[in-house]
């Protein structure tokens, strides 16, 4: 698949996905999430790739949907019920592979709905972060109602939602939402610099840690959490095994 919207590399392990329409601050269109789908299960098949890491091209992440897209069929139907709509954030959360966000700047919408399943997030601590979709009439989607309380806690998730107000990428590290803030001109670096070390790693002992992780949350108390531990790291002594490691 040839990709218009996005730039695809893959480099000492990492693959970049990069938004690229950044004359537009990678405003969100069907085309676009297509080929970050694309992009994204090209890179989890990929042998040699071992973690894989989004940014955006230019001064923004992310100004959400480009509505000047909406009244193409084509590209309304992508953006309504496309395979990166419905499918992306659960194949992304249970992806093998880690995944980090780099948000270099302003992101709106489903430029935070988007991130909500990665594994780490770094954004720029002057970026502007906000979820307006009550304001706009709309729900958000993306698996947003369970993700994002999950990062910041109910109350935090709520406050962001129904006050659609903006954070910088300050506040979004102390309440929960990003793992690092940092100068915008060292988001990617840092992203990257996460995601070599990430690439040294045994891929295996990732990948069961992020299944057990997922399975410990899921479960519906503690004893199970342990229990799911146990089988977790069983079947992780087994992979190794077969794998001759």
């Amino acid at each position: 698949m040839g990709y218009e919207q996005i730039l695809y590399e893959v480099e000492e392990g990492i693959a970049t996905v990069t938004l690229n329409r950044p004359e537009k601050l990678n405003a969100f269109t069907g085309t676009m999430g297509e080929e970050i789908y694309d992009a994204f299960g090209r890179a989890t098949d990929d042998p040699e790739v071992r973690s894989i890491v989004l940014t955006g091209a230019g001064s923004g992440f992310c100004a959400g949907v480009d509505l000047t897209r909406i009244s193409d069929p084509g590209e309304s139907e992508k953006i309504r019920a496309g395979n990166f709509i419905r499918k992306f954030a659960d194949e992304n959360y249970h992806r093998p592979k880690p995944t980090i966000c780099a948000i270099n700047g302003a992101a709106v919408g489903v430029g935070v709905t988007m991130v909500l399943s990665f594994d780490l997030r770094v954004a720029a601590l002057d970026a502007k972060l906000r979820v307006p979709f009550v304001k706009l009439g709309m729900l958000p989607g993306f698996g947003t109602t369970r993700l994002l309380p999950q990062l910041v806690g109910r109350g935090r998730a709520l406050d962001l939602l129904l006050s659609a107000r903006p954070i910088l990428g300050e506040e979004a590290l102390e309440i929960g939402l990003v793992e690092r803030a940092v100068p915008a001109e060292q988001v990617l670096p840092t992203a990257l610099e996460l995601a070599r070390a990430l690439a040294g790693m045994d891929p295996l002992v990732l990948e069961y840690c992020k299944r057990s992780v997922a399975a410990g949350m899921a479960a519906g108390s503690l004893a199970e959490a342990v229990e799911s531990e146990q089988r977790h790291n069983t079947a992780l002594r087994d992979a190794r095994t077969a794998a001759g490691r």
